[in-house]
């Protein structure tokens, strides 16, 4: 989520934000992917969802002071759109977060291999795909929605009206439910940084189509962008919005 510290905070250095952004994709990938690589079987979508819900929870109050907590692309961009963010800024977060997805597959395919001797119970490392439950433009139409709906409560959750304290808390709730709709479709990306780590270590039709969950998070990610100021709830325009946004008239 995007940083809500108070403005007499240090403003930690870009590196140390990167290095932060990198960790947090990281932990999300090998705990969120994780959980259905390994446990699929055992504990369901609902167990998925929740897993990825719950780290992105503890995220946002770990590292959401240092750097906002992006941990996806698509975050970012919606920051980066509403001016929330500069450039050179998101440049950095968007390479940090790719490393960090891609360290975390990499862990992950470690730990199916032989070396790791764990059981890969998706078959294709938690990959996102479509299949027999959904066409590609019917996968295209979902993630752009519900990504749409991610971007859009960080977006509103961490404006200068919001109950401090609590966006956190939004965040992680609305990215368990996106992921209980999603789960049974396409495996729910709504970050590309997600989607091209276990890709990138799979390989195959997954890797061909992971154009897909980058194409269609960053749509989701900008159109709720364009649509955050509609429901802010700052009633002047010399009002300061945290994120940096300007605040709509």
């Amino acid at each position: 989520m995007p940083d809500s510290s108070s403005a007499a905070a240090p403003t930690p250095d870009l590196a140390r934000r990167a290095v932060a952004e990198a960790v947090g994709t990281f932990v999300l990938v090998f705990f969120g992917v994780g959980s259905v690589v390994f446990g699929k079987d055992t504990i369901g979508f609902v167990g998925v969802a929740l897993a990825f819900g719950f780290v992105l929870l503890a995220l946002a109050y770990a590292i959401g002071p240092i750097c906002g907590c992006h941990v996806n692309p698509a975050v970012t961009l919606g920051l980066l759109l509403r001016k929330g963010i500069t450039t050179t800024e998101a440049v950095y977060y968007w390479g940090a977060q790719l490393v960090g997805a891609i360290v975390a597959a990499a862990l992950l395919k470690l730990m199916v291999s032989g070396f790791g001797g764990a059981t890969d119970k998706t078959g294709a490392l938690g990959t996102n795909n479509w299949g027999p439950d959904i066409t590609a433009g019917g996968t295209f139409v979902l993630e752009v929605v519900l990504t749409f709906l991610l971007v859009l409560v960080v977006l509103l959750v961490t404006n200068r009206a919001a109950a401090p304290g609590f966006a956190g808390l939004a965040i992680g709730v609305v990215l368990t439910v996106i992921h209980l709709v999603g789960l049974p479709l396409d495996g729910t990306s709504v970050n590309p940084a997600r989607s091209i780590g276990p890709a990138l270590l799979n390989g195959g039709e997954p890797l061909a189509h992971v154009w897909m969950f980058i194409v269609a998070p960053l749509v989701g990610g900008a159109v709720a962008a364009l649509a955050a100021p509609y429901f802010e709830t700052a009633v002047a325009k010399r009002d300061v919005d945290p994120t940096g946004a300007d605040v709509p008239e």
